[in-house]
């Protein structure tokens, strides 16, 4: 896994300032006004900070930006960075400042002078997500990353802000990497091997293999992987941080390590990006490795069907009727609408099993979402307003973007099969909500539901505020914030 940068905490040193060789960072408003330890900076450069602020701050300064002073005269520092960011600036504003510095600083250490900044934890949250870089396959990698050490007047309360906030970093890691792996690493077993590791965190783990899966009926699934040399299997991963007898929440993953489109093949072009069709799977292993690391008090069940969708003489037709662990049948029209049928049995077997107070499933499910919201929103479906606003509000709070979809039986009625209880596609139009509608018929009368399509979020082509290109680990954040507002109180 892709370590966090390091990070340490400690009261304002002037000696550690006028020596340190990497880059110093320094806080201003907009208006140009400096700290007590930026003044100091400033002296130290002869002046030529707060020259370079004056330009700055002449020719407009927009709060949540970074601009540079190389190699400042009269210091050892490779660079003063100068971020501009009110005192009591918000969490959104605080942690992209922090995501801009993380951004330039490459392989240096760096000393932030953040004084008495109310979001320094927010700040270093940023910083360390941006400075995110998967490299376990380049033969020259680059070398490690620098520490972080954040200077202030309260660096214990600052270090106690920042611990939770760097478990979900750690989980976000995870996710990433585990969306960023190629599927020739990233197996189906590799996946259930690095969740099983997790076992270390505190979590209970088990992998169901396919001897299992077929007992329990989830032919949807199997249907999916049969195509394949790797096997399937779903893996359930429990937190029991909270009372006893509490029911958990539990969190559904779509785990398709490599998805060919199977007999419906895709085409050529692009199918290269199909490593990250696990990203639903990816996103529910990060949340729960959040949750431990951080000893969330809630109970969460997080359950990924894990699968490959390959051509093959033994891969599942266009045409095949398929049965449900729930007992439904399926008339697959499309063999390359796969995630929902992964997702349909697992789903059941979550509520089966656990009786859950609400049920997520996630999953890079259509192309469809990404017509409709582009690469800014996930799409959000859900049959339960609660459960739904309260998941839209942590998403808000966290900056992680997600927009309400429909839901109706006019799309639904586009489902019907006329040799089966449904197809699993409805056609080109609103092909984004008559997935979500599959997916609806899986969910027992009674359970708060929310299905998330990331397909426009898992992965991007291009650098965002607070992650490289790449995948961005999108959710973990919104959904540990989730977990928190509805079991925790925070």
């Amino acid at each position: 896994m892709t370590s966090l940068t390091p990070v340490s905490f400690a009261q304002t040193d002037i000696a550690l300032l006028a020596g340190h060789e990497g880059r110093v960072a320094v806080v201003i408003d907009s208006s140009g006004r400096l700290d007590a330890c930026g003044r100091r900076v400033s002296r130290l450069t002869r002046g030529a900070l707060a020259r370079a602020i004056e330009s700055k701050v002449e020719a407009g300064l927009k709060e949540g930006t970074v601009f540079t002073l190389a190699f400042p005269a009269g210091m050892n520092a490779e660079a003063v960075d100068v971020m501009c960011l009110p005192r009591s600036a918000s969490v959104d504003l605080a942690r992209k400042a922090g995501g801009a510095l993380g951004a330039m600083r490459a392989n240096a250490d760096v000393l932030i002078c953040a004084g008495n900044l109310t979001r320094s934890a927010e700040l270093v949250l940023g910083a360390v997500l941006r400075d995110y870089d998967f490299t376990d396959h380049k033969t020259d990698a680059n070398p490690p990353k620098g520490a972080i050490t954040v200077m202030c007047t309260a660096p214990d309360a600052v270090r106690d802000a920042s611990a939770p906030l760097l478990a979900v970093a750690e989980g976000t890691f995870m996710t990433r990497d585990l969306v960023n792996e190629p599927a020739n690493v990233l197996t189906t077993t590799e996946f259930a091997t690095r969740l099983e590791a997790m076992r270390d965190l505190g979590l209970e783990v088990e992998v169901l293999d396919e001897a299992q899966l077929e007992t329990l009926g989830m032919r949807t699934l199997l249907a999916v992987g049969q195509g394949s040399t790797s096997p399937s299997s779903v893996v359930v991963m429990q937190w029991k941080g909270g009372d006893k007898d509490a029911a958990p929440l539990a969190l559904v993953g779509k785990g398709v390590v490599f998805d060919t489109g199977g007999i419906s093949l895709k085409p050529a072009g692009g199918m290269e990006d199909m490593t990250m069709d696990m990203g639903g799977a990816g996103t529910v292993a990060g949340v729960m490795c959040a949750l431990a690391r951080r000893g969330a008090k809630a109970n969460v069940v997080g359950l990924v069907g894990l699968v490959e969708n390959m051509p093959s003489g033994n891969a599942t037709r266009p045409g095949d009727v398929v049965r449900s662990m729930k007992g439904d049948t399926v008339e697959i029209i499309n063999t390359d609408a796969e995630g929902r049928l992964v997702l349909c049995d697992v789903m059941w077997y979550a509520q089966e099993r656990f009786n859950p107070v609400g049920m997520i499933d996630l999953a890079t499910l259509t192309g469809a979402i990404i017509i409709g919201l582009g690469h800014e929103n996930a799409g959000v479906f859900s049959n339960d307003d609660t459960l739904c606003n309260a998941f839209l509000k942590a998403a808000e709070q966290e900056g992680e973007g997600a927009w309400r979809m429909p839901l109706g039986k006019a799309y639904d009625d586009m489902l019907k099969s006329p040799v089966a209880d449904m197809k699993n596609i409805g056609g080109r139009p609103a092909g984004s909500i008559t997935a979500a509608q599959f997916l609806q018929r899986f969910v027992k009368e009674g359970t708060p539901w929310i299905h998330l399509d990331i397909a426009g979020v898992a992965e991007l082509k291009t650098p965002t505020a607070l992650a490289p290109k790449g995948a961005t680990g999108w959710g973990v954040m919104a959904l540990n914030r989730l977990i928190s507002n509805m079991f925790e109180g925070k």
